[in-house]
């Protein structure tokens, strides 16, 4: 009798372990099958919506929906005036609720004021009228503008001073509502031209840019968010607008960093790398401080033996052009990447996989001998070649993910790097040990020279190459390096994200002279 009790109490304790591990699990499936349905019912809801909603599975802050005021863990958001609402209320909202105005500026007669949206105030910010905190309240007790970000408290609203709204601290990279009715208009006319976004993954940047012809001329500032190789996506399409006539309405770039290298981006002030650890507010007043400078931008010229009666490579170089264990590096990586790309989405892996290839190549040493198959000319003067693996030809203070390469270690004196002096300078490794070497400070590059033209031949077999990460296999070819044009860059000062060589920042840093008049800018577009 007992053994039989326990054998029941066995298949009870074994059911019921059964059920609480797949419940879940089939509740998890259940979902996980529901959701792609719910997401495009969703996608078609906003493609009609006047708002920019966004879907959210989970709110990373505490959320009340603006129409049933009601906590809310998932939902959309806008990402133009900022309202939250739940999947049952965002048709609602969409009725009761404006987004951000589009009216001609003769609409505004001069004047703009505030527009308000219920909730969801941010913590720690003060009423306009009675300068007591706002956002300590558990529900939608309090306004925010739009537009200026101005907070008030639901009592304070009506007995409010001033509703005309000056558009906040930031009033200078906001666009204003009479130029969106203008993109409204053209949109309408060209919708082929102008469209609602532009998203880069399926228009060119040039697209964009040419929203730059509608504001005053140098008022644009662009905020290129990605690597080194989306900025120079942006450059060329820049250098488009000056074929077309529109230098005078050629914006100024700055880089927000999501890249894996981000050497540009380093020698320019704005840091190695960017995670989310400076807010967007701080950003965009580093943005409105920064200094302008003239960057060069160079003109690589690929001709391969034997094929002189066919259009050369020509590719735009920003950063630097190398052959060698660097360029076999960023060839490996390349190749892996085309084949997985979802798996190459966090700066760590990528790098951790360049350390792999680095390795590798440090056993097999496929760039073996490249001083006897090259020859190098600096200013049409022939170089002779110690027994070499690499050359790297450097526009920027910065190399290999943040390696000061010509300045280096040592106490032997160089003339510092600079982006706007016209010269390139250019260093030999041996090796991907020495690459190794030389980014943890053990070693120095073999030095060069530097030159206004750069020249190789490539005499024999293929190799490696790359441009500003861009890698490909070269046969034998000869490759020219001229001066192009210089790209307008905004220079971030303040602080520099380089060890702690003061002496190396200083050195980077653009004197007074090559400041452009330009700084007095009024809007910034932002291209992702």
């Amino acid at each position: 009798m007992e053994e039989s009790t326990e054998l029941r109490e066995e298949w009870t304790l074994l059911l019921w372990t059964t059920v609480a591990v797949l419940v879940p699990v089939l509740i998890t499936l259940w979902c996980s099958f529901q959701r792609p349905k719910r997401k495009v019912q969703l996608k078609d809801l906003f493609r009609k919506s006047k708002h920019g909603w966004h879907y959210t599975d989970l709110f990373n802050k505490p959320t009340y929906c603006c129409v049933c005021s009601q906590p809310i863990l998932q939902g959309a958001f806008c990402d133009c005036c900022g309202i939250c609402a739940d999947e049952e209320c965002i048709q609602r909202a969409d009725r009761i609720l404006s987004c951000k105005e589009i009216m001609t500026q003769s609409q505004t007669d001069g004047r703009f004021y505030h527009q308000w949206v219920r909730g969801n105030v941010p913590l720690a910010s003060y009423c306009a009228e009675c300068k007591q905190q706002c956002g300590n309240q558990p529900k939608l007790c309090d306004y925010r503008c739009v537009w200026c970000q101005t907070t008030v408290h639901d009592d304070c609203l009506s007995s409010l001073n001033d509703d005309l709204c000056d558009l906040g601290e930031f009033r200078s990279v906001i666009i204003p509502p009479y130029y969106l009715y203008q993109v409204n208009k053209l949109r309408r006319r060209h919708p082929d031209e102008y469209s609602k976004v532009f998203d880069l993954s399926e228009l060119p940047p040039s697209k964009a840019l040419q929203l730059c012809t509608l504001l005053p001329p140098g008022s644009v500032r662009v905020l290129v968010c990605g690597g080194d190789g989306t900025v120079g996506w942006v450059l060329d399409a820049i250098d488009t607008m000056k074929l077309k006539g529109q230098d005078q309405f050629i914006p100024l770039v700055t880089i927000l960093p999501l890249g894996t290298g981000n050497d540009l981006s380093n020698s320019l002030g704005w840091g190695a790398g960017y995670a989310g650890e400076i807010p967007v507010e701080q950003v965009l007043r580093n943005v409105l401080e920064a200094e302008v400078v003239q960057m060069d931008r160079w003109k690589v010229q690929v001709v391969s033996k034997g094929n002189y009666f066919r259009k050369p490579k020509v590719l735009s170089m920003n950063n630097y052009f190398s052959v060698g264990p660097d360029a076999l590096m960023a060839l490996n990586f390349h190749a892996h990447r085309e084949k997985t790309p979802s798996f190459f989405s966090s700066r760590i892996i990528n790098k951790a996989v360049y350390f792999f290839y680095g390795t590798k190549d440090c056993l097999v040493q496929e760039c073996k001998d490249l001083d006897k198959r090259i020859e190098l000319e600096l200013d049409g003067e022939q170089v002779t070649l110690p027994s070499l693996e690499g050359i790297i030809v450097c526009n920027i203070g910065y190399w290999g993910g943040g390696c000061r390469l010509w300045e280096g270690m040592g106490d032997e004196p160089y003339p510092p790097t600079r982006v706007d002096d016209g010269l390139l300078e250019v260093v030999g490794v041996y090796g991907s040990f020495h690459c190794a070497q030389i980014q943890v400070n053990l070693a120095n590059p073999v030095r060069l020279g530097q030159a206004h033209t750069v020249r190789l031949v490539l005499k024999s077999s293929r190799m490696p190459m790359q441009v500003d990460g861009e890698p490909w296999a070269q046969g034998p070819c000869t490759i020219t390096i001229t001066h192009k044009t210089q790209a307008l860059m905004l220079y971030h000062s303040a602080e520099h994200t380089d060890d702690d060589d003061s002496s190396a920042s200083e050195a980077e840093e653009p004197s007074a002279d090559h400041i452009d008049t330009a700084s007095n800018t009024q809007e910034t577009v932002t291209v992702s």
